[in-house]
C-alpha cells in the first residue's frame, strides 16, 4: 500500500462512522462512538447485576471478595484525595474509571474505542468540569467558592479564571490524544508488519496504556475536585 492511499484509509478510520440513521426529522445519524457507548454501558449493566445478585454478610464468595476489595480501594483513595466529603463523588469516579476503562479496552474485540472520538472525551471532560467546579460552590457557598479563584494569592485570580476552560482542556485532548495516538501506530505497524507483531504492540496499546489514560483521568478529576473543597474537608 502506498503512502498516499495509507493516509487516506487512515483518515477514513479516523472519522466518526454513522453506524445508522433513525428514520425521524428527516434521518438522524447515529455515530459508531454513539452504539458503542451503548454496547459498554449495557455490558456494565449486566456485570452488576450478575455480580452482586448473590451478595451474602456471612459467607462471601470469591467474585463479592474482589468487587469489596475494590470498592475498598476506590472508597480510600476518594477519600484521600478529596477529605470528608468524599462519600458522594466516589460513585461517580467509580462509574467514570469503568466507562473509560471499557471504552479504551473494547478495541481488543475489534470494534472502534468511543473515546478516539473527541466528542466523547468532550462530554467527560465538561462533566467532570460540572463536578469539580459544583462541588466548590456547593461546600464553600457563593462567595466561598469565588474566594477559591484568589489563592494562594489574589494575584493569581486570571490565571485560576483561565484554568476553568484549561483543565477541561486539558483532560480532554489527553485522553483523546493518547488513545487517538495508539490507534494510529497501530495502523502503521498492521502496515509494515502484517503478523504478530502487531498483537504485541494490541497488548500495551490496548491494555496497559488504555488503563493508564483511564487512571489519569480519574486521578485529575479527583484531585481538581479535593482542591476546590479541601478546606471544608
Amino acid at each position: 500500500m502506498c503512502l498516499g492511499a495509507f493516509k487516506e484509509s487512515l483518515v477514513s478510520e479516523l472519522g466518526n462512522k454513522t453506524a445508522f440513521t433513525l428514520p425521524v426529522l428527516g434521518g438522524i445519524p447515529v455515530g459508531e462512538s454513539v452504539v458503542v457507548s451503548w454496547i459498554v454501558m449495557v455490558i456494565l449493566v449486566v456485570l452488576s447485576l450478575l455480580l452482586t445478585r448473590k451478595l451474602s454478610v456471612r459467607n462471601p464468595g470469591k467474585a463479592q471478595i474482589v468487587l469489596e476489595s475494590a470498592v475498598q480501594f476506590l472508597n480510600g483513595f476518594v477519600k484521600e484525595n478529596i477529605g470528608a466529603h468524599w462519600r458522594p463523588f466516589a460513585p461517580w469516579l467509580g462509574t467514570v474509571a469503568l466507562y473509560i476503562g471499557l471504552c479504551n479496552l473494547i478495541g481488543i474485540f475489534g470494534l472502534t474505542p468511543p473515546t478516539k472520538d473527541v466528542s466523547v472525551t468532550a462530554a467527560l471532560a465538561i462533566l467532570s468540569m460540572l463536578l469539580i467546579y459544583g462541588a466548590q460552590f456547593r461546600y464553600n457557598g457563593l462567595l466561598g467558592g469565588m474566594k477559591k479563584f484568589a489563592e494562594p494569592m489574589p494575584l493569581l485570580v486570571p490565571i485560576n479564571l483561565m484554568e476553568i476552560a484549561i483543565r477541561p482542556l486539558a483532560l480532554c485532548m489527553r485522553l483523546f490524544g493518547n488513545i487517538l495516538g495508539a490507534f494510529i501506530i497501530m495502523e502503521m505497524v498492521k502496515l509494515l508488519v502484517p503478523v504478530v507483531l502487531p498483537a504485541v504492540f494490541s497488548l500495551y496499546f490496548d491494555l496497559f496504556d488504555g488503563v493508564i489514560q483511564t487512571v489519569v483521568f480519574v486521578f485529575l478529576t479527583t484531585l481538581f475536585t479535593g482542591e476546590g473543597i479541601k478546606e471544608e474537608a
